[in-house]
């Protein structure tokens, strides 16, 4: 299964939604890198993906976006094969 890392928040709704929906999905281990304690890993993320708000997720080396965009590659069916990658 491929590696998923998610910039992430202690308060953050949509962090805890995508964790819920890739946990379904089989994966088991979400390396969460947490914006919210270190402003560097902030600056960071937004260099990365030129977005600020979180979640930001990658699964490998493929930038997701927030959960809505990891939500709609679900629908269209194509979560399952990325997560496979």
């Amino acid at each position: 299964m491929a590696k998923v890392v998610m910039y992430s928040t202690a308060v953050c709704p949509y962090c805890v939604r995508a964790e819920q929906l890739l946990l379904r999905k089989g994966v088991q281990d979400i390396e969460k890198v947490r914006v919210d304690l270190d402003p560097s890993l902030r600056e960071e993320m937004m260099r990365k993906t030129g977005r600020r708000s979180v979640p930001q997720i990658y699964i490998g080396t493929t930038h997701i976006g927030g959960f809505d965009d990891l939500f709609a590659l679900d629908q269209q069916g194509g979560l399952d094969a990325l997560l496979a990658s």
